[in-house]
């Protein structure tokens, strides 16, 4: 007998959960304007200041993530980058924009760090390194999420609608910094069967990946292999964070959203 969708979505969210907190993992649901939300602290409490807090939904408005993860060079990872200010006093990583001469529409984006540290730097620096989440980020984030298609889960936004609809245009690539590139030809939409019996089959999208990641974000150093069926995972690895899991546990829409993927009923 062939178990319910509802059933078999309870015992992989189950699972999920219990393997990460097997982990030491299991957090508490995030509000929605702090989903994505890194802290820095490689070296911020060494130099007296609070750690630094970056916040993917105010990036993820105006830039793909492949500009910043492949062309400046963000790890996926939190902390695994290893910033530091004379790093981005050099233009590398953050201050790759935040040099205080870039423009973004009408403004130009503040310098992230500097040598000559004044009170009214200071203040500046007060941007990124805060003890606690300002209170103003949750304003303008609720400013931004009502002009944008709602999503389930998450931050409570739909980006691919959003990018589609064209509400918003994320940057993909920097003068100075990116390297032209002529367009490959996106693969069709295909499907990938489900491992459990009478779970809805994955339409995974190489069109709708491509527009925020390109192709070198995911290939060769989360799927080794660019055949369909080529690299095996299961939900226990993207739960733990590999493969689907480098972006849909921590910023991309949660694993939770199951029907997100799982889209095609069984043949």
């Amino acid at each position: 007998m062939k178990k319910s969708f509802w059933t078999i979505f309870m015992v992989i969210c189950i699972t999920g959960i219990a393997f990460g907190a097997q982990n030491g993992v299991k957090k508490k649901r995030p509000k929605p304007f702090e989903y994505g939300l890194v802290i820095i602290n490689n070296n911020s409490l060494k130099s007296g200041l609070a750690p630094a807090m970056f916040d993917h939904w105010v990036h993820r408005e105006k830039f793909t993530c492949r500009l910043c993860h492949v062309d400046i060079g963000f790890a996926m990872k939190a902390g695994a980058t290893q910033i530091k200010a004379a790093d981005n006093m050099r233009g590398y990583f953050c201050g790759t924009c935040h040099n205080g001469k870039m423009k973004y529409g009408n403004r130009t984006v503040f310098a992230a760090c500097s040598k000559d540290v004044a009170k009214a730097d200071y203040n500046r620096c007060k941007k990124c390194h805060t003890e606690t989440i300002d209170s103003r980020k949750e304003d303008d984030f609720e400013k931004l999420a009502e002009r944008l298609p709602k999503g389930r889960l998450g931050n409570g936004i739909d980006w691919e609608k959003a990018e589609e609809l064209g509400l918003i245009k994320p940057v993909d690539t920097l003068e100075g910094v990116s390297i032209k590139r002529a367009g490959l030809v996106i693969q069709k939409d295909f499907s990938l069967t489900a491992k459990t019996e009478g779970m809805p089959e994955i339409i995974f999208s190489h069109k709708k990946h491509t527009v925020w990641n390109g192709c070198e974000l995911c290939h060769p150093d989360l799927f080794l292999g660019v055949r369909k069926g080529s690299t095996k995972y299961s939900m226990v690895e993207i739960f733990d964070g590999k493969y689907c899991g480098a972006c849909h546990t921590s910023v991309a829409f949660p694993l939770t959203d199951c029907q997100r993927c799982h889209t095609k009923p069984p043949q």
